[in-house]
C-alpha cells in the first residue's frame, strides 16, 4: 500500500482529478460505493495508461447495505462499477449497523478475499470494542483501520490498539477539510518553507499514518503529494502533538462510538 493515498469523497468529476492526482505521483486512490464515483475512477485507471498492478484502490460498504447476502453482491457490483478483476482494499466504512450484521458483512468480505475478488479487509471508523468484537467473533483482524485523524483530533486509543496489533492506520481529514489557519502549522510552515497542509500530511506520515488528503484543485493536488522532501523535527512533532482536543476536535461524522 503506498504511504500517501487519494481522497474522493465529495468529489464529482473524480475522473480528472485522479488523472491529476497519478500526473502528480498517487498511486493509491481511496474510493467508497457511498461517493458514488466508483465508475469515474475506474475510467480514470483505465484513461491513465497505468499498469493495474501498479495502482492501489480502495472502496468501502456503507451501514445501509451491511449484511452477509447484500455484502456479497455489493463487492461484485463494486467490480463491474470499477471495471476491475480484483479491488485492493474492501472497507467497512463504518460500525453503524449493529454487531450481528457488522460480522455478517466481515465474514463476506473475507470469502470475496478467499475468492480473489479483494486482495486485503479492512474497516473504518472502527473503535477498540469494534476491533476486539471481530477478534472474539475467531476473525483475523482487519489489516486497516480508517479513521478520522489530524492534530485536533488524534484518537489515541484507537491508534495505540492498532499499532499494537499490526493494523495499518489510515487518516481522513488530514488536512482537517482546510481549517489549517493555525500559529503552530504557519510557524511550521515558514520554518520549513512548505505550506500548512503540506506540514500536516508530514506530521501523519512520520506518527506512521497512511494519510488520503482530498482536493479537485490540481495545484493542490500535486502540492499536497510534495511532501518527501522535508522532515519534521522533534519540536515541530511535540509542537503539533499539544494540540489533541480528543473527541471535540472532529470535523467530521467520526462515528466511532457506535454500538
Amino acid at each position: 500500500m503506498p504511504v500517501l493515498g487519494f481522497g474522493v469523497y465529495q468529489n464529482y468529476d473524480a475522473r480528472t482529478s485522479c488523472l491529476e492526482a497519478f500526473k502528480a505521483g498517487y498511486r493509491h486512490v481511496d474510493s467508497a460505493q457511498m461517493y458514488r464515483n466508483e465508475a469515474a475512477v475506474g475510467e480514470a485507471v483505465r484513461e491513465s495508461g497505468i499498469n493495474r498492478s501498479d495502482l492501489f484502490i480502495t472502496t468501502k460498504c456503507a451501514s445501509r447495505s451491511h449484511g452477509y447476502e447484500s455484502t456479497l453482491s455489493g463487492v461484485d457490483e463494486s467490480l463491474s462499477k470499477l471495471q476491475f478483476d480484483y479491488i485492493d482494499l474492501f472497507l467497512i466504512h463504518d460500525p453503524l449497523s449493529g454487531s450481528e450484521k457488522r460480522l455478517a458483512t466481515y465474514k463476506a468480505l473475507q470469502e470475496c478475499k478467499t475468492a480473489g475478488k479483494i486482495r486485503t479487509v479492512g474497516v473504518s471508523n472502527y473503535n477498540v470494542k469494534h476491533l476486539e468484537e471481530i477478534r472474539n467473533a475467531g476473525y483475523d483482524l482487519p489489516a486497516v483501520n480508517q479513521i478520522e485523524l489530524h492534530p485536533f483530533c488524534q484518537q489515541k486509543p484507537i491508534v495505540e490498539y492498532c499499532l499494537k496489533n499490526s493494523i495499518v492506520v489510515q487518516a481522513y481529514c488530514p488536512i482537517i477539510r482546510g481549517k489549517m489557519d493555525h500559529e503552530v502549522f504557519n510557524s511550521i510552515s515558514v520554518k520549513h518553507n512548505h505550506d500548512p497542509a503540506q506540514v500536516l500530511i508530514r506530521w501523519s506520515l512520520q506518527k506512521g499514518f497512511v494519510p488520503l488528503p482530498k482536493s479537485a484543485t490540481p495545484s493542490r493536488i500535486h502540492s499536497n503529494a510534495q511532501v518527501f522532501d522535508f522532515e519534521l523535527d522533534a519540536d515541530d512533532m511535540a509542537r503539533i502533538d499539544a494540540l489533541d482536543q480528543g473527541k471535540q476536535g472532529a470535523i467530521s461524522w467520526n462515528p466511532v462510538d457506535a454500538d
